[in-house]
C-alpha cells in the first residue's frame, strides 16, 4: 500500500471527469439554496414575529416584502418591475438613505 492516495480522476477519460465535476458543482449549489431557503425561512418567521418598532424597521421589512414580489415577476412584466423600482426609490430616499 502506498502512503498517498491515488487520484482516481486522472485515470478516467475527459467526458467522466466533466461529469464528476458537473455533478460536484451541482451538489454544491443544492447544499447552497437549501441553506439560503432555511436563512430566508428564519428571516420570514422574526419578519412575522413582532410589528416593526420603528420607520426604519418598516422600511426594511417593505423592502423584503418587494424584492420577493419582483423576484417572483415574468421579465417582460416591466410596468410592474418600474412600479417596484419607483416604490423602493422613494422609500430610500424618505428615510434618508440616499448617497
Amino acid at each position: 500500500m502506498t502512503e498517498t492516495p491515488i487520484e482516481l480522476d486522472k485515470h478516467r477519460g475527459m467526458a467522466a471527469q466533466k461529469a464528476t465535476d458537473i455533478r460536484r458543482i451541482l451538489a454544491e449549489v443544492e447544499a447552497n439554496a437549501k441553506l439560503l431557503r432555511d436563512r430566508q425561512g428564519v428571516v420570514e418567521i422574526e419578519i412575522l414575529a413582532a410589528p416593526a418598532a420603528s420607520w426604519p424597521e418598516a422600511v426594511a421589512k417593505a423592502r423584503y416584502v418587494l424584492n420577493l414580489y419582483s423576484a417572483g415577476l415574468a421579465p417582460t412584466d416591466t410596468h410592474h418591475r418600474d412600479l417596484v423600482a419607483a416604490v423602493l426609490a422613494d422609500l430610500t430616499r424618505l428615510s434618508g438613505e440616499e448617497t
